[in-house]
């Protein structure tokens, strides 16, 4: 997008019927982020470090930034140079657990990063060798919990087993500046006690090498809201989250950090597309799989949608579809079920809500199928975990 100034709608009708777009835009709502900002800031006591990777456009980025947030969780080299270069004062953890040394090199001499994750000794080997035994950092073990409640499953990747994690944890003791215990519960987590658990593994991990660590790290994970995923409110995450640390009864609270990215900004995109063709109860639309859809096919995600129209007359009554993107794969298939106006029909416009989280992240150019286009509106999103009156609505449905 460059750095031009970004176009901007009221609504996604006003930008709808101005463009009538012959391929698939992206609508970003920066109200939505300092909403969900302004709702971590309030409700956690600790330190929120965004995860860039959940949505790295530049825009959203510097909004993130400019509503308080100023530590990063970041995975990769490139990601750390993005942060920086929007703003070269804001702090970054370097929080993959798996790195190449020459990332780590560069991380630390360039761009004065301290704080490295690990899950293992070979790892903490390379970090010390990389750094020269630079004796300034700030090392985490990031142990293995269930992901039991998670609609994505990472602790198959990631994560020492709590009986390794002794020995880790005494180890970055000796050689760390400072050390950290952090776990994470899973991507989208649809039940609090998931944090409840990690916190748990955290306490018997501190019984048995008697290191109370300088921070622990809850990680992310917090969900966001679909319309066949409805967490409970994510203000009973956080007091979860409060009531299980306090129970490790510490004689001294280590510094709590927490790496949101899905919940600050699932409900600040989403994308509008075209239907080519109808047949009976599928429809192919303009984007897929391959594009800013991929969530909605191998894990399933059933996105938020609705039928945007000119001024016709919407059916009253709602068909399920399943919707195929425009590539020749067969694998490029949203099961759904998307919740839409029996009357749609070749030419209608669709806009699919939650999209914040992955969706522009995930894009391809397969099959020469792909659109960078960007738009800036201001209406309100679908589905929102932040609105009072949502919230009452799905805790009575």
């Amino acid at each position: 997008m460059g750095t031009h100034v970004m176009r901007k709608f009221n609504n996604v009708n006003e930008l709808v019927n101005t463009l009538k777009p012959e391929y698939p835009v992206y609508c970003i709502r920066l109200q939505s982020i300092k909403t969900s900002i302004e709702f971590f800031k309030k409700n956690f006591s600790g330190r929120i470090l965004y995860a860039v990777k959940t949505n790295p456009n530049e825009k959203i980025l510097k909004s993130i930034i400019d509503n308080g947030i100023k530590n990063f969780d970041v995975a990769s080299i490139n990601e750390v140079k993005l942060v920086k270069k929007i703003d070269s004062k804001v702090k970054i953890y370097f929080m993959h657990t798996i790195k190449n040394r020459e990332s780590i090199k560069e991380a630390y001499y360039q761009y004065s990063v301290k704080d490295f994750a690990l899950d293992s000794k070979d790892e903490l080997l390379k970090i010390l060798q990389a750094t020269n035994n630079a004796k300034d950092l700030n090392l985490f073990v990031r142990i293995a919990v269930s992901n039991e409640h998670a609609e994505i499953d990472l602790s198959r990747k990631f994560g020492a087993l709590p009986s390794e994690a002794l020995g880790l944890l005494r180890l970055c003791r000796e050689h760390g500046k400072r050390v950290g215990l952090s776990f994470h519960v899973g991507s989208q987590c649809m039940d609090k006690i998931s944090f409840s658990k990690g916190i748990a593994e955290i306490g018997n991990i501190i019984k048995k090498t008697k290191i109370v660590p300088d921070v622990i790290n809850v990680g992310g994970g917090f969900p966001s809201i679909y319309p066949d995923l409805r967490p409970e409110p994510l203000e009973n995450y956080l007091a979860e989250i409060k009531k299980s640390l306090n129970n490790l009864k510490l004689p001294k609270m280590p510094e709590i950090f927490c790496e949101p990215g899905r919940a600050i900004v699932a409900e600040s995109g989403s994308t509008i597309v075209k239907i080519l063709l109808r047949k009976k109860q599928k429809l192919y639309i303009n984007d897929g799989t391959y594009g800013s859809l991929f969530d909605a096919g191998v894990p399933n995600f059933v996105f938020p949608s609705k039928m945007i129209t000119d001024g016709r007359i919407i059916s009253k009554k709602l068909t399920s579809f399943n919707f195929y993107g425009p590539t020749c794969d067969s694998l490029d298939y949203m099961k759904g079920p998307f919740l839409l106006p029996n009357n749609i029909k070749e030419g209608d416009y669709i806009e699919l809500g939650q999209l914040g989280a992955y969706g522009a992240t995930f894009r391809t150019k397969f099959n020469g199928f792909y659109s960078d286009a960007v738009y800036q509106v201001d209406d309100k999103p679908i589905l929102s975990m932040y609105d009072d009156k949502d919230k009452f609505d799905y805790l009575v449905a």
